[in-house]
């Protein structure tokens, strides 16, 4: 039936909008001009180049690599019970939902409504004298109204696959704050880790001191040594001591951030036990990576169906120029008079059918300022878009650069532990024997808990660039499907009839 009226009501449509629209309303002028970029046109550099020589893409659980069964523990907690992501979760159901009342407007609508009311007639010059007059009887009616949208210029089905569009936006934005949020919570665990070793270094310089003061009193006790050697053993023990437990202060703070993060208490974040990170396997960067990148990354993907709804909210704007033709019809009962419900017995049974034809002839602009806006929305949503990837492929490189230089720097902190550890060792015997003074030893110890700083902030930023490069080329989150084509990101070309 709808495919019938189509056909019959296409020339009628065609012939009145052709002659009402003559010299009033144009899309002249009025056209996006963003081009998306094609992922293969960006170059590589040589960082990017070298690392695909043997490539995979990460696997979804990129954090087991770190071999820490507490760290897998906390990030299923946390991508289960985080607020954040029942925030996602929750966007993608009202996208979702709004998108199916896009699609409901494609339907047949029926809808009813009935009155029955008590109602007095005057005499008046309206209703006059007659059967009524100055009467109170029953007034009632029941009617079913109808309507259907032919949608011959496609207003309606190109809104729903918008509304669709957005819809996969939603839901490639939720698997980006999963990335987001198993990305934050591997570097705090990693900052936790770094606090913990941090700590040790503090406790094994005290410990030191400690043994260092304790000979200063035996050599005094000796006669041969001095107070002013005791006292310098004894200064630097309380800014250790303050180091200490400024380190359980950060040790307790990343606890509660990783809980929260999880969407847990601080007393959950109490339970966190010292984490066993170790990264033994280096990430190999995928082949391929600009042109597979665009399935991989959540914001790739997220930005790319955004170009796809603003290229449908074009045609919908497009639509608006057409004259809009509706079917409607009506069914009514209705009666006067006699009993409650008398109208009910279809005596006096009325209907109505036919199309509703509504034409745009002087609008002030309106249409050509919303057709405006719809290019102009594609052209930021195509900027976006080119933007995301340049800094995507940006991203990587980074962290390929940072990666390899921390992987050096890890060999070159490794050699100057040993040899301030070295230094120390022999500062150490050297003063036990009496050979050299305590000004020697402390510049050796302190020269060594520096280097051994240096080394676990090295390990900390290796292992948090590792997490890095991973969330940068998408977590292992791989999209699927859930890419939209050339085609559906394609800007549509104003039709004949409105240039």
């Amino acid at each position: 039936m709808p495919r019938r009226i189509n056909r019959a009501l296409l020339p009628l449509s065609v012939l009145v909008f052709s002659l009402a629209l003559g010299g009033c309303i144009s899309t002249q002028g009025i056209a996006p001009q963003g081009k998306a970029l094609q992922a293969d046109s960006l170059a590589t550099d040589a960082a990017i180049a070298e690392a695909a020589k043997d490539a995979h893409w990460p696997n979804a659980q990129w954090w087991q690599a770190f071999g820490d069964p507490q760290l897998n523990r906390w990030i299923n907690l946390a991508v289960q019970g985080s607020p954040s992501m029942a925030m996602a979760a929750a966007r993608v159901r009202q996208a979702r939902a709004m998108a199916g009342v896009a699609e409901a407007a494609e339907s047949l609508q029926v809808s009813g409504e009935s009155t029955l009311k008590r109602h007095n007639w005057p005499t008046d010059q309206f209703y006059g004298p007659g059967e009524l007059a100055n009467s109170t009887t029953w007034d009632n009616n029941a009617a079913l109204g109808l309507s259907y949208a032919l949608d011959l210029w496609g207003r309606e089905s190109n809104a729903s696959e918008r509304a669709v569009d957005l819809a996969h936006v939603s839901a490639a934005e939720a698997r980006q704050a999963q990335l987001e949020l198993q990305n934050n919570l591997v570097r705090a665990y990693i900052e936790l880790s770094l606090h913990y070793a941090q700590r040790d270094i503090a406790a094994a310089t005290l410990k030191q001191q400690q043994q260092i003061l304790d000979l200063a009193q035996k050599r005094l006790s000796g006669g041969i040594g001095t107070h002013f050697e005791v006292s310098q053993a004894e200064a630097p023990l309380p800014e250790t001591h303050r180091q200490l437990d400024a380190l359980d202060e950060e040790i307790a703070l990343s606890r509660n951030q990783i809980a929260a993060l999880a969407g847990k208490g601080p007393g959950a974040g109490a339970q966190l036990l010292r984490p066993t990170l170790s990264l033994a396997a280096p990430l190999k960067l995928p082949s391929a990576l600009p042109a597979e990148l665009l399935g991989q990354r959540p914001d790739v993907v997220a930005s790319r169906w955004q170009v796809a709804a603003q290229a449908r909210g074009i045609d919908v704007a497009h639509a608006g120029f057409y004259p809009n033709v509706d079917l409607v019809g009506s069914l009514g009962y209705m009666a006067t008079g006699g009993g409650a419900l008398e109208f009910l017995t279809g005596k006096k049974l009325n209907y109505s059918v036919g199309p509703a034809i509504s034409l745009p002839i002087f609008d002030g602009g309106r249409l050509r300022a919303e057709l405006g806006e719809a290019s102009a929305g594609y052209d930021v949503a195509v900027a976006h878009y080119n933007q995301t990837l340049v800094n995507a492929l940006k991203n990587i490189s980074d962290q390929l650069i940072r990666r390899e230089s921390m992987d050096k720097q890890q060999a070159f902190a490794a050699e100057s532990v040993a040899a301030a550890q070295k230094t120390y060792d022999i500062a150490m015997i050297a003063y036990q024997r009496g050979l050299t003074d305590y000004l020697n030893v402390l510049n050796a110890q302190t020269l060594l808990f520096k280097q051994q700083q240096v080394q676990q902030q090295v390990q900390a930023a290796r292992l948090s660039a590792h997490a890095e490069l991973v969330t940068a080329l998408g977590g292992g989150l791989g999209a699927g499907y859930d890419v939209p084509t050339t085609e559906q990101t394609q800007a549509p070309k104003t039709p004949a009839l409105l240039r």
